[in-house]
């Protein structure tokens, strides 16, 4: 996508101005703050004016339209993401001392919906350049027990996870958290949601779709579809909705199976509808602000590097990551984050190593591309809140910040 020129006005975004005094802004600039407009706030109200607030029609007709926009045959909504990734291994017949292999480098659901299952999650190391899981992490990590791999989406970049099929065995199942990449899309520009595997979303705060909490699985299989309906609701054949909007029938629902409170609102609903509806207005966001980032931190020297393709319009840019060359700063990441922090810019990282923290640290170790890209990394905020001089104060203080603390290596004693 073009960079705005100095014409230019697109929507919230105003042309940066030519200020280069130093200068820390009162209005903290969050990591990933949600985008809301009025018609989220009517939607919301009108659904609390009907009366029916839990899972009802608002939620049956959001995850048609969601099926619609990811080009999948059918889409069930959750309570959140970690609870689909759950579900996914359930449906998928992991059960107790399977392996299921999975990013280090990742949020602890991940690792966690393994658990749930009491299978043994076994960590995969991760491409420098991508910072995703590879054909190849994975398949060093295969064993005549591995039953299901979960592949992240990192930060909005999708994986090939047809290449990943057409290396794995038959029998091992692949589960996509898509996370952070409603929007994005795979190397065939088929988007993310479409395939045959499970594909799990989030629809937190900072998502790129936020009903404040909640999540969907994606699946081409309508038999496991019809399961992970039922598991999400105490396993009743029968929802809320079928047993109570007909005054002339009266519906009862058995339970054969242990199931779980893990359904979604039709208060959350009303919201992403609306929000699902403002998707191309949010990516053109992200495009600009990620554009702008790129064009600008990419002139510093020496460089910083970029996750591979983040200005690639497959990228839901999500997350914009930058990686440090440590060896030629003075200060740790951790201290460049906190002195961003400091200019009230919400900087983060994504991720520390599940498999260095005392939980997950029996289920890893020696992943050595994780370990090295894990000390460096940064993430900006992004998000479709954000204005275009937002992303220039940003800049601005990044380079100030990197400039100030680069190592000079030219001693007093040997210049001349």
């Amino acid at each position: 996508m073009k960079m705005i020129s100095k014409s230019n006005q697109i929507g919230n975004f105003r042309i940066p101005k030519e200020n280069n005094e130093d200068r820390t802004r009162s209005e903290y600039i969050s990591f990933g703050r949600p985008n809301f407009s009025e018609e989220e706030i009517e939607a919301v109200v009108n659904t609390m004016s009907s009366g029916w607030v839990g899972m009802g029609s608002e939620t049956l007709k959001f995850e048609e339209e969601l099926a619609q926009f990811m080009k999948a045959p059918f889409v069930s909504t959750v309570n959140s993401c970690t609870s689909a990734l759950f579900l996914a291994l359930k449906v998928l017949g992991i059960r107790k001392n399977d392996e299921v292999i999975c990013p280090s480098l990742t949020w602890c659901s991940d690792v966690n919906s393994i658990l749930y299952n009491d299978a043994n999650p076994i960590f995969c190391d991760i491409d420098p350049q991508t910072l995703n899981v590879s054909t190849k992490t994975i398949l060093e990590k295969v064993t005549n027990r591995t039953k299901a791999v979960i592949v992240v989406h990192y930060a909005g970049l999708a994986v090939d996870v047809k290449e990943l099929r057409s290396n794995l065995p038959g029998r091992i199942k692949i589960v996509e958290d898509a996370a952070h990449a409603l929007g994005s899309f795979y190397e065939d520009n088929t988007p993310v949601g479409s395939s045959s595997n499970m594909t799990c979303f989030s629809f937190y705060a900072n998502k790129n779709l936020s009903t404040g909490e909640g999540g969907a699985i994606a699946t081409n299989e309508e038999t496991k579809n019809e399961i992970i309906k039922s598991l999400r609701q105490n396993s009743m054949n029968v929802n809320a909705w079928n047993r109570f909007v007909n005054p002339k029938s009266i519906l009862y629902s058995e339970i054969i199976t242990l199931g779980y409170k893990m359904n979604y609102t039709d208060l959350q609903a009303s919201i992403g509808r609306v929000q699902l509806k403002r998707q191309i207005e949010f990516s053109e966001t992200r495009t600009i602000i990620g554009d702008y980032y790129y064009n600008e931190l990419q002139k510093l020297q020496p460089q910083v590097k970029f996750q591979k393709n983040v200005t690639d319009h497959k990228h839901s840019k999500h997350l914009f990551v930058i990686i440090l060359p440590n060896d030629k700063l003075n200060i740790s990441r951790d201290e460049f984050v906190l002195k961003l922090r400091e200019q009230n810019i919400g900087a983060s990282i994504h991720y520390y190593p599940l498999h260095y923290m005392p939980l997950y640290s029996q289920y890893g170790t020696n992943l050595i591309q994780t370990e090295k890209i894990a000390s460096s990394i940064i993430t900006l905020p992004i998000s479709a809140s954000m204005t275009i001089e937002d992303a220039e104060y940003v800049v601005e203080k990044f380079k100030n910040i990197y400039l100030n603390h680069l190592i000079n290596k030219i001693t007093k004693g040997n210049r001349k």
